[in-house]
């Protein structure tokens, strides 16, 4: 499947910032999963591309002058190639265990720890996984606009519902609650479904040497419409876009990703 993407994110704020550095985990690499054709941001400055603790390429945008807007654009063509449902590091050097590290919005809290146990069967953890997965969508259905993206897990599970990024959030605490090495993934997914953004996250869980996806939003381990950006221990590791600034007073943010599949190839 061959995919075209654009992603924009426009900043305003109330008065001139006087500084503002972004973090930028918006190019794609290639994998056995997806081939990029081309790729470009386009940005008010130069960025320095630099590669972060999980292997991400990352742009760091520094604007040292006043300014009251920021835009931000990122563009390409994508191959997603059928692979099958694993995803798997051959050139990492980073260990798996690292993902078994607890966070703030990750933290499992004795509910969600119960929650986890009642589906484990130890003779097998895929299935087992596979069965949570589809469990927690019951629990926590999808519903934009019910979250802010500083909730925790336990904050989300306990409201019952959530979108891509309090999915992933729980199912990693279940995940590590579990011993189980577990990533949260960024990127964006093609979808006919018009409630769902183009933006998505997911997970990825160790198992038997590899790491196995799981869309818990969508409730499928398929990654055949799926394009990755980034991955990290939480949604603050992963994120396509994420700054600090000096000064600005309010703040409006708006993000607007559509991808779309490219039916003739040429």
């Amino acid at each position: 499947m061959r995919l075209n993407i654009e992603h924009k994110t426009w900043y305003a704020w109330e008065h001139p910032v006087k500084l503002s550095t972004q973090y930028l985990r918006l190019t794609p690499q290639n994998s056995v999963h997806q081939k990029i054709l081309s790729w470009e941001l386009a940005l008010p400055c130069d960025a320095t591309r630099t590669v972060d603790t999980y292997g991400n390429v990352m742009h760091v945008l520094t604007l040292d002058t006043p300014h009251q807007m920021l835009e931000i654009a990122a563009r390409g063509v994508v191959d997603i190639l059928d692979e099958g449902e694993l995803a798997a590091d051959p050139e990492s050097t980073l260990s798996p265990l690292i993902f078994l590290r607890g966070t703030p919005l990750t933290q499992p809290d004795s509910a969600i720890r119960d929650f986890a146990l009642r589906y484990w069967r130890p003779e097998a953890p895929l299935a087992s996984l596979e069965k949570l997965m589809g469990e927690l969508l019951l629990k926590m259905p999808y519903r934009p606009g019910s979250t802010q993206v500083s909730d925790t897990a336990a904050k989300v599970f306990a409201a019952g519902s959530g979108v891509c990024q309090d999915h992933s959030h729980v199912f990693l605490a279940c995940c590590r609650s579990l011993g189980i090495p577990a990533r949260y993934v960024s990127g964006y997914l093609y979808t006919d479904n018009v409630e769902h953004v183009a933006t998505h996250a997911w997970v990825e869980a160790w198992l038997d040497g590899s790491w196995h996806s799981f869309d818990i939003t969508n409730n499928t381990r398929s990654t055949r419409q799926h394009l990755r950006l980034a991955v990290g221990v939480d949604y603050l590791d992963a994120c396509p876009v994420r700054g600090m600034r000096l000064g600005g007073g309010g703040e409006d943010m708006l993000a607007v990703a559509a991808v779309q599949q490219v039916h003739s190839q040429q």
